[in-house]
């Protein structure tokens, strides 16, 4: 039996506008002491504008905030952590230059006395706090040396370590590998049973639906939808996110690989943050021409390393990466470039999108160079390459589809077209082989179709694809061939619709791969196989 829920915290007729834009529509949303609300929506439906305006971030055009019943009005976030209010954000708010135990004490010290910081008591509780979180980092490492997923740890532990009574998570395991999400999930499970209210904002549908206890849908600004999450599945949500049945979600191709364009012998790669570690141990691949190729690994399985040495940012020890038979190995990141080897960067707000200029400039950045002559930027030749790039990327911007759409603000964008535009940009400098690190982290349910819609027709014209994931339903429905890392080593390679979940978490976490050439039957809908003959 349900026992009565209890508010906490409310939005009442919340409406927000920016210039002309309805990011937010009158919209009701409650949360419960004890429960999981998940809020689902495709980027653009408000979840992150509304989610900014329950902690103090920002406040509504119009509308107001409730706290335990009563209008409250939160003038800043720290007013609203005060008041028991705490967020994780989706792009995340550490300052990289401070160490673990400063971000999580930031404007929050512990004193030994009037004008002294107790940084042994401090670091103890940090120390502490990441243990609950099996994630076992010195406290006083620089948040610039951790990888993303550890720095998404290291935003989660700081909202926890302020005791809050409502928790809002805003993709929060955007960067998290799967038994990282599993101790997540046990961490907010004993939170709520304890009484705290959470609402939980994720791009990743199954994964939500396992936490969550209701389910709120937004569209275009509007609350759409709400459930108990018993009484719902995947399909109910995308319906009514996107007002359309889901169909399918990845685009369904014949894999055919032409030309052998993309190399590796035996590369092996250090550790950055470890130089005594190895990131990549003795790989060797091929990608060929028309092939969609993916590296699926858990954290500290070195595929973003992977990807980093091939586009220059990190050094290789040794090995040969060869682009055509071209040895890369001596060339740094422009010379790559120029030849064709382009990498979509993982952190899109650290690294992809510039915040401060337009999307047109977004795009063009990386190709510039096509656009000069004699001395000059040929405006003419770099408009109408952008403005086809927008139409081909599908960026919904204030002008979209011309001028008006370049000269909108990258910063306005959703998250999911700005992902798309860090991959338009990698486009447009011409590249034979694309690298891409993680990306649909981040992006809903629609704009995630369209970046691998967008993957498959440039694949379809001859490129050739080497993208990461951490995903395992991206890993089993997209790449033509899957290979598996584990601590850098390939522990395990799959051609598409010749494995499973359940394999290749096995795989993944240091097992072997059984035969990759399996002749399976694949249920194009829930990824599961089933064998027709042979040993499983």
């Amino acid at each position: 039996m349900r026992l009565p829920t209890v508010t906490v915290l409310s939005a009442r007729d919340v409406t927000k506008v920016y210039g002309d834009a309805h990011v937010l529509r009158d919209v009701d949303f409650d949360v419960a002491a004890g429960r999981v609300t998940a809020l689902f929506g495709e980027n653009g439906a408000g979840k992150s504008t509304l989610m900014r305006i329950l902690s103090g971030i920002e406040h509504p055009t119009a509308g107001h905030v409730e706290l335990d019943g009563e209008p409250v009005r939160f003038v800043s976030p720290r007013d609203a952590a005060d008041r028991g209010v705490a967020i994780v954000h989706q792009g995340l708010s550490l300052c990289p230059n401070l160490s673990i135990q400063d971000n999580l004490f930031l404007a929050r010290e512990i004193r030994g006395g009037p004008w002294v910081i107790d940084r042994s008591s401090q670091r103890a509780t940090t120390a502490a706090i990441l243990h609950s979180l099996e994630e076992y980092l010195d406290p006083d490492l620089l948040v610039c040396d951790l990888t993303p997923g550890e720095q998404q740890i290291v935003e989660i532990a700081r909202a926890l370590l302020q005791e809050a009574r409502v928790l809002i998570m805003d993709e929060p395991t955007s960067a998290l590998t799967a038994p990282e999400v599993e101790v997540l999930f046990r961490v907010l499970k004993e939170l709520a049973s304890n009484g705290v209210a959470i609402v939980y904002v994720s791009s990743h549908l199954e994964e939500a639906l396992e936490i969550a206890d209701d389910v709120v849908v937004l569209r275009d600004g509007r609350l759409v939808a709400t459930a108990d999450a018993d009484n719902v599945g995947v399909r109910w949500v995308v319906e009514r996110m996107t007002d359309r049945d889901q169909g399918d979600r990845f685009p369904r191709r014949a894999a055919v690989a032409g030309e052998e364009l993309l190399t590796l012998r035996d590369l092996v790669v250090a550790d950055p943050a470890n130089p005594g570690r190895l990131a990549v141990d003795g790989l060797s691949l091929t990608v060929g021409e028309g092939e969609i190729v993916g590296i699926y690994g858990l954290t500290g399985s070195g595929r973003t390393e992977l990807l980093e040495a091939l586009a220059g940012l990190i050094p290789s020890q040794s090995g040969r990466v060869l682009l055509s038979g071209t040895p890369l190995e001596s060339l740094g990141i422009r010379d790559r470039v120029g030849l064709g080897m382009v990498l979509v960067p993982g952190n899109r707000q650290r690294d992809g999108i510039v915040q401060t200029m337009s999307v047109g400039e977004n795009l063009s950045l990386a190709g510039l160079g096509a656009f000069v002559r004699r001395l000059f930027v040929c405006r003419d030749r770099e408009r109408d390459a952008v403005r086809r790039m927008i139409d081909d990327i599908t960026v919904g911007t204030d002008g979209a589809g011309g001028a008006g759409g370049a000269e909108a603000s990258a910063a306005s964008l959703s998250g999911g077209d700005q992902q798309k535009v860090v991959i338009g940009r990698a486009l447009l400098a011409a590249p034979r082989v694309l690298l891409l690190d993680e990306p649909s982290r981040g992006v809903d349910v629609g704009a995630r179709t369209d970046i691998f819609t967008l993957i498959a027709a440039q694949a379809e014209r001859g490129l050739a694809v080497l993208f990461t994931t951490s995903d395992a339903e991206e890993a089993l429905r997209v790449p033509d061939r899957l290979l598996v890392l584990a601590r850098g080593v390939l522990v395990g390679e799959f051609r598409r619709g010749t494995t499973t979940r359940e394999e290749l978490l096995k795989v993944s976490n240091g097992g072997t791969s059984t035969d990759t050439d399996i002749d399976r039957d694949t249920d194009q809908d829930t990824g599961t196989s089933t064998d027709r003959g042979g040993a499983g």
